[in-house]
């Protein structure tokens, strides 16, 4: 959106919610909580994950696959898990080069280890549904289709490895689509967001009179 936060309440909208980063896990634990459209797609996404997961385990053991053991399935599904926490560095630039893409001029990036949350940053870019949406779920689809990818090069127990990449970075998704269940929930008001990067907060605002649109 071309506007400037400072510009927000002269144009109709008002204060929503205040989301401190630090407290960003309840934040989305509480939203993914909620009968959302994309409450339910996590949820989904990661029983098809752990589905996949064991669909692939029981056809290399049907199949007798050549090699194919409880440690070698142990080691490709490990070798999955490492691959999506390596994939987390390439998901924050997506949606950096996703508010790129939508209009952001500003990108930066946040961390806390301890808490194992990552966060790509617009500071002071005021970002409305669409574009919200967008910059949340580009990583996910681009992601999940390089996974999918990989299933037609690599060899018949390398599935499970790919399986337990999908399920683990659709796990480490859940701050994406936390985010967008609260865009779903308030789905009757006007909502954008923008984020404030030295204090480390993210706020919300709705437009008071819908037909201000």
């Amino acid at each position: 959106m071309k506007i400037e936060p400072e510009e927000l309440t002269a144009k109709g909208y008002e204060l929503l919610d205040k989301l401190d980063h630090r407290a960003l896990i309840p934040f989305v634990q509480l939203y993914l909580a909620k009968p959302t459209r994309f409450s339910v797609l996590w949820f989904a996404f990661c029983g098809i994950g752990m589905a996949e997961s064991a669909f692939c385990f029981i056809w290399c053991m049907r199949r007798h696959v050549p090699g194919f053991n409880m440690p070698t399935a142990m080691a490709w599904t490990f070798a999955g898990f490492i691959l999506a926490l390596g994939l987390i560095p390439v998901h924050e630039c997506i949606h950096a080069l996703a508010y790129r893409a939508v209009g952001a001029k500003h990108t930066s990036f946040d961390s806390n280890l301890k808490k194992f949350y990552f966060l790509a940053i617009a500071d002071r870019f005021v970002a409305n549904r669409r574009e919200f949406q967008i910059v949340a779920l580009a990583p996910f689809v681009c992601i999940s289709m390089a996974l999918t990818a990989l299933l037609f090069v690599l060899p018949p127990a390398g599935l499970l490895m790919v399986s337990a990449a999908f399920l683990t970075h659709t796990a480490l998704c859940s701050g994406d689509f936390g985010l967008l269940s609260y865009f779903d929930f308030h789905k009757d008001s006007n909502i954008v967001t923008y984020d404030d990067k030295e204090n480390k907060l993210s706020y919300f605002y709705r437009l008071r009179v819908q037909n201000e649109l």
